[in-house]
């Protein structure tokens, strides 16, 4: 039984479906985020409507996603982050760095589904093409996506989704974004700057990715970039998806290849 001090089942169930909602906010959709969760849709909004408690596997798989952790069912969401215990509002740096992770307003990037192309640091006659979904946790911005496979093999890496998976953090600069993304468990960084450009829909990114490698005669470290925007069409979603990987100059979109200037030295 409940005592004065302890919330009761209903309780927990409201405070987790209020959390929930929160969370799913700048979600593009709530049945895009339950397919990317692997929930079902009559299940999910169970959950959102406080009906409902995940099963602790399905409880641990919205957490890790949503980067927060057991307590959402014990305290509203906003209470279980703390400004200034990040690395960035570390007193050494604050002062220099504090301010960068937060408040990227929606108009200068928007939540969503992204198609990005660059060329591939391994082998530069080849391009990468690929997804990222941005979206937003309070006043944070972050991005979510999967190396393809076939990018992990030339690497020698297992092609498994954890492995491939990458997440990282939207800041906002003077003239544009840059992204810090890693791989789990931090073991390889890369670093994306861009700058909107004028074009017909306003959805398109330009700039450059860098990586975390030693210099090599043989690959790159730095190559342009482009992200368009497609938000939740899920017809240009899944026609990304399936070329998601590497491909030929002549496979790039045709403003892709515009954009990313093939042929001309990056400097």
């Amino acid at each position: 039984m409940a005592t004065s001090d302890s919330p009761s089942p209903a309780d927990l169930r409201s405070m987790f479906g209020a959390n929930l909602r929160v969370l799913c906010q700048d979600a593009a959709s709530i049945s895009a985020l339950c397919r990317e969760l692997g929930i079902n849709r009559t299940q999910f909004n169970r959950y959102l409507g406080g009906e409902s408690f995940p099963r602790p596997d399905v409880l641990h798989k919205i957490c890790a996603y949503f980067g927060v952790d057991a307590r959402i069912l014990l305290e509203p969401v906003a209470s279980l982050r703390h400004p200034d215990d990040d690395l960035f509002s570390h007193p050494e740096v604050k002062e220099f760095l504090g301010m960068a992770p937060r408040g990227v307003p929606s108009d200068v990037f928007p939540s969503g589904m992204y198609r990005f192309s660059r060329p591939g640091f391994m082998d530069p006659d080849s391009y990468v093409v690929g997804l990222i979904h941005a979206f937003r946790v309070g006043e944070r911005t972050f991005v979510r996506g999967y190396e393809p496979r076939s990018a992990m093999r030339i690497q020698g890496l297992p092609t498994a989704g954890p492995t491939r998976e990458f997440r990282g953090i939207v800041l906002q600069q003077d003239s544009g974004v840059s992204l810090l993304i890693a791989r789990r468990g931090a073991v390889t960084f890369t670093f994306n700057y861009l700058t909107r450009i004028s074009s017909y829909q306003n959805n398109f990114w330009v700039g450059y990715a860098t990586r975390t490698a030693s210099e090599s005669l043989s690959a790159n470290r730095i190559s342009r970039m482009v992200y368009e925007y497609i938000g939740p069409n899920r017809a240009e979603v899944m026609r990304t998806a399936r070329q998601a990987g590497y491909v030929k100059e002549k496979d790039l979109l045709p403003f892709h290849r515009q954009l990313l200037m093939v042929g001309t030295p990056f400097r």
